[in-house]
């Protein structure tokens, strides 16, 4: 079924609890279709009144910053043990490659990793925990949680539930238009970071074998 058709037979209240919840285990470090939820909730909002946008981005906001504070708990107390543990069970998102190319970005930029991660499919994943774990100092890590939350998650409910008020005439296709271009957005994203992720593995491999020599 249709993601958003099957959204419409799910009372508000459940939306609402719904889009915080998988946003929240995304952002905690648990590979869920976040936006993709956020983005069909949004269109569903603007075609149906009995759901408060206002309310839905606060619960998409909520979910996103409880989720990455909660994951920078984790990740702090578990350390490096832990990002060994996911790559176990999650080995396509917590590869050696994704996770050097992630910890680059956070020696490079810091805090402004995760703001800008929140825009990044795989880096909302890896934001909280790789925090935690390379002890980024909690206030610094707050701010750029905050902040980057609610600009992600209210942006894009506001920017989806706007235009698909605008575009009533062609909602329906607009609905599968929405849906094509966050999944485009996410998969592009994803494949960037895998070349990267992928350069790192081999530099890191290499290391390895040259110390190994030595």
């Amino acid at each position: 079924m249709h993601v958003q058709e099957w959204l419409e037979t799910v009372p508000a209240v459940s939306i609402y609890l719904l889009v915080g919840l998988v946003i929240g285990l995304e952002s905690l470090g648990i590979p869920l279709p976040g936006e993709i939820i956020l983005v069909s909730s949004a269109l569903l909002a603007s075609q149906h009144g009995e759901i408060d946008p206002l309310i839905l981005g606060a619960c998409a906001s909520a979910g996103a910053i409880i989720g990455d504070s909660i994951g920078y708990a984790i990740g702090r107390k578990g350390g490096r043990p832990l990002l060994a543990w996911l790559g176990g069970k999650f080995p396509r998102h917590f590869s050696e490659g994704h996770i050097a190319t992630a910890e680059r970005s956070f020696e490079k930029w810091g805090m402004w990793a995760v703001f800008f991660g929140r825009f990044v499919a795989l880096l909302r994943i890896f934001a909280g925990p790789l925090a935690g774990v390379l002890r980024m100092p909690y206030w610094k890590f707050l701010i750029a949680n905050v902040l980057g939350g609610i600009l992600w998650a209210g942006g894009t409910t506001a920017v989806i539930y706007y235009v698909g008020i605008v575009a009533e005439s062609w909602l329906k296709r607009f609905s599968w238009l929405g849906l094509v271009l966050a999944v485009l957005i996410g998969l592009t994203s994803m494949l960037v970071l895998k070349r990267k992720a992928a350069k790192a593995q081999g530099a890191v491999r290499e290391a390895e074998t040259v110390g190994a020599a030595e």
